[in-house]
């Protein structure tokens, strides 16, 4: 099996590989390699993709190419060593101890990485010391901690596609989540993944190059074309995602007769990928198990879907200026007090619920933490003293946590009883859970405090893990290495007072061992049973048969004991591996009361308050408030606007003033942006159960939110701005439905005047008449204002602002009425350009007021359109005649 590592790029090479002797080992001489090197080009066979660190002593090293690639990605010096009979090879190494910081560069920037590490002691070996390779690290299989983000998951995901169908199986082995789903729509396959955003993407292929991992962006004909480019592909033979192979994997995984429990007996597609990547699994982690928890099945339609636009649009765990954290919806509204709430509240972000069962289960714990002060603040307090059981169980499980992960894990589970009884006169559901602490992991957090130090080193293997009087055998050899130390410590006083040498010393050094130093001078003073060893120029010295028995017996007893002390380890840390589901368990628990009693600490803070969250398609915000920018201006400059949206029939939108759509208009940087944002928002923090910005809100479930708000070039597909707006906008239409939330703005601004309106009018049109989704469509089109006196479920609103002769100040609030200006010019004149530009502009535009037409009858146009698509439009035929009868005058030019 193989494992990729992206091809070295040589224009970053100073010195190309055909200048350096001996840099393919594929074409050396084998049996001209010294004894060591044939080993490490046999183990680099089995992995020709990934990049071979072989330990030698107390370094890593790499030979040949791979000691070319790394010196080059890390910067490091590229040396060369003797190889045998072929001369000398490139090598680069790296010190045992920080191999992880180098690996993680390494996969960070796409590679594969084997860690091929000594398994027996160089002192004790006869001969080559054995190796075996220990670890395969590829980005989606990372479990060290200095190789995680912590407030993020990182998802390992398989995908298995036929025909349209596909499957789709994702985990996360450092916390153990395995999650899997089958759909029919490829596209919604894109855009799981989007939301997932995996370090690694498993692909069945039967690519010649099996193992080949191939960086973001590379090109692949063995990489189907409805995978988005921006993620990392491993291509993997077929056989163990077949469905027979699968299905046997995941029934011993799991020890079941049946998928039927875990969900997906009759999910093909989703059987094999989930086998897929537990075969994975096994390959990469060699002999260490993963925890994973048991696979849970879930559809697209159990959560508000969000696609990657609106995602990007709303901006809500990074910015689309610049993609940063720093003023992102997570940014604002992440008050969490470990990591593992960090990543519940991103998953919460991305997955917001339909279910108001569940959004109201949440709002209740919220409720009890806002009205209890001191709960609120003493569970938060509590919860920054307990660690990320999620990934130390992980750790433990895999065999790969350190003495300190354990007893930081010790730590953490001892706070759980303190955490029940703090929460044991909780009512609501999310605090309840946290009441019962299973005795055997106060047991196991005893256990591990009682065994081991408080302050353990890092490597676990050199001893000064486990505390006195827990293993007798251990204590007896502590007691006699003791012993032995401390005649050693008194042998120099005694043989000083024995031979009346007064400057004789007791030394050690590494190759020599423990010696008696007399000075030449003194050299006829020596006692007969004195045993010459070595001659100096100023000293001789000596050792005792004595000397020599008790050295050995130090020597042997510091290997004895760390050794006795690891697997006194080891067998703690199967302990805690034991119970990685239980501990798991409890640790989701503990994770979502930080997520809420962050939400709630905001709830306060911010002054949100508690949406009504009904079944209905209402949408009423009443001083609704932008969670991020508000957060951004200082205390009190935020202007709060209100919104209205979506009653049941024409009757009650026309007398409640709730319209399915709002036509928005106003200046340029008015607000209407982030207006738009500001209810998208507000709706999706609502789903997530949270409290939200506003004087007070009822709000109906919706089951997606779609955003096209601003759109750029896409040069890599050759699309242009107005394409790329196009294509989102078909894209609503095409999957909108009368529960979505649109948030348009500037639909049809990258074309001409005439089309671009003409595609705006049609667009708001079919979403007021066809499918009644409650939308915001922001326009600099004014005469999309004449919409609200035609159809009753469509209103006007405007940013309004307030003139004076030489200025304009936007007031940044919505009120009813259509604006009749953009202010384009003003706004120019704001952004700095030159007087004589502006002066020109005015004079255009006067002109342009005063000649410019639109031949087409609006009105007439409308009414036609409505009596005929009821009989004839689908969403994917849009066909809107206009009258051409009297042509009505343009009041300004808002392209112009």
């Amino acid at each position: 099996m193989t494992y990729s590592a992206s091809t070295p790029n040589p224009k970053k090479n100073k010195v190309q590989e055909d200048d350096i002797p001996n840099a393919d080992y594929r074409v050396i001489d084998r049996e001209k390699l010294s004894k060591m090197y044939q080993h490490y080009v046999e183990v680099k066979d089995k992995y020709p993709h990934s990049l071979l660190l072989y330990r030698v002593g107390d370094f890593f090293e790499t030979f040949f190419q791979d000691a070319i690639a790394i010196a080059r990605e890390l910067d490091l010096v590229l040396t060369s060593k003797h190889g045998g009979e072929v001369g000398r090879v490139p090598m680069t190494g790296v010190p045992h101890h920080a191999w992880e910081r180098y690996t993680t560069q390494l996969v960070e920037k796409g590679y594969a990485v084997v860690i091929c590490d000594q398994v027996e002691d160089a002192a004790e070996a006869v001969g080559l010391v054995k190796r075996e390779v220990t670890r395969v690290l590829t980005p989606g299989t990372l479990l060290e901690e200095g190789m995680l983000k912590g407030r993020r998951n990182n998802y390992l995901a398989a995908v298995v596609i036929a025909n349209t169908h596909w499957g789709l199986a994702y985990a996360d082995i450092s916390t153990g989540e395995f999650l899997t789903i089958q759909s029919s729509n490829l596209e919604h396959l894109s855009q799981e993944l989007m939301r997932l955003q995996p370090a690694e993407v498993l692909i069945p292929t039967n690519a010649p190059d099996l193992g080949s991992l191939l960086r973001p962006g590379e090109k692949s004909e063995h990489l189907p074309d409805v995978l988005p480019p921006n993620f990392c592909y491993a291509l993997r033979p077929q056989i163990p995602f077949t469905l027979g192979e699968a299905k046997q994997r995941l029934l011993q995984k799991f020890k079941v007769r049946s998928l039927e429990g875990l969900g997906c007996e009759h999910l093909p597609l989703a059987v094999r990928a989930a086998g897929g990547l537990l075969q994975y699994l096994e390959d990469t982690q060699k002999n260490n198990q993963v925890p994973l928890q048991p696979l849970r099945t879930y559809t697209l339609t159990d959560f508000l879907i969000l696609d990657h636009q609106s995602r990007r649009n709303l901006e809500i765990t990074q910015t689309v200026r610049d993609g940063s954290f720093h003023g992102s919806l997570l940014w604002a509204i992440d008050k969490t007090c470990t990591t593992m709430g960090g990543r519940s509240l991103r998953r919460w972000l991305l997955q917001p619920l339909l279910d108001l069962k569940g959004i109201r289960a949440r709002q209740d714990t919220i409720q009890e933490l806002v009205e209890n002060v001191s709960l609120r603040h003493e569970l938060r307090q509590l919860l920054r003293q307990i660690y990320d059981l999620e990934r130390l169980t992980g750790r433990a499980g895999s065999g790969t946590a350190s003495a300190r992960d354990l007893v930081a894990l010790a730590d953490s589970l001892k706070r759980l009883p303190e955490l029940a009884k703090l929460v044991e006169n909780a009512r609501s559901p999310y605090l309840r859970t946290l009441q019962k602490v299973p005795p055997i992991l106060e047991q196991l957090a005893q256990r591990l405090h009682n065994h081991l130090v408080e302050s353990p080193p890092i490597h676990i293997t050199e001893g000064g893990l486990i505390r006195p009087e827990i293993n007798a055998q251990l204590d007896a050899m502590r007691q006699e290495a003791e012993d032995d130390r401390q005649w050693l410590a008194n042998l120099e006083a005694t043989e000083r007072t024995r031979t009346g040498i007064s400057n004789l010393k007791v030394g050690y050094t590494k190759s020599f061992g423990y010696y008696i130093s007399i000075s030449r001078a003194k050299a006829d003073q020596v006692p007969d049973n004195y045993i010459r060893k070595q001659t100096l120029t100023n000293e001789e010295r000596y050792i005792t048969p004595e000397l020599k028995e008790r050295e050995n017996r130090i020597l042997t007893a510091r290997e004895d004991l760390n050794r006795l002390e690891y697997e006194i380890f080891v067998s703690l840390r199967a302990e805690v591996a034991q119970e990685a589901e239980l501990i798991r368990n409890i640790s989701r628990a503990v994770a979502a009361a930080d997520v809420l009693g962050g939400l709630a600490e905001i709830a306060v803070a911010q002054d949100y308050c508690r949406p009504n969250m009904i079944e209905g398609r209402e949408i009423n915000i009443i001083d609704g408030r932008h969670p991020v920018v508000e957060q951004s201006l200082p205390s009190g400059f935020f202007v709060p606007n209100s919104t209205k949206l979506g009653c049941t029939n024409d009757e009650e939108q026309m007398t409640n003033n709730s319209p399915d759509l709002v036509i928005l208009t106003g200046p340029n940087a008015s607000g209407k942006s982030c207006y738009l944002r500001q209810v998208g928002l507000i709706q999706l923090i609502a789903q997530i159960g949270s409290f939200v910005p506003a004087k007070a809100a009822t709000l109906g479930i919706c089951d997606r939110i779609f955003t096209r708000v601003g759109a750029v070039d896409d040069l890599a597909t050759g699309q242009s701005t107005f394409m790329v707006e196009m294509n989102e906008t078909a894209n609503i239409l095409n999957h909108a439905t009368a529960k979505s939330l649109v948030l348009l703005d500037e639909i049809g601004r990258g074309t001409a005047t005439f089309d671009g309106l003409s595609i705006a009018w049609a667009v708001a049109e079919y979403l007021a008449t066809e499918i009644r989704a409650r939308t915001i469509f922001a326009t600099h089109y004014h005469e999309l204002n004449e919409l609200a006196s035609m159809l009753p479920n469509v209103a006007n609103y405007q940013v309004t602002v307030k003139e004076f002769p030489d200025k304009i100040v936007f007031l940044h609030q919505v009120q009813p009425g259509g604006a009749d200006k953009s202010y384009g010019i003003e706004a120019g004149r704001l952004a700095g350009l030159p007087p004589v530009v502006i002066q020109r502009a005015k004079q255009v535009m006067g002109q342009i007021e005063k000649h410019s037409k639109i031949a087409v009858g609006l009105r007439e146009g409308v009414q036609n359109q409505r009596s005929s698509t009821k009989k004839k439009s689908t969403k994917k035929n849009l066909e809107i005649p206009f009258a051409d009868e009297e042509p009505i005058n343009v009041q300004e030019s808002s392209e112009f």
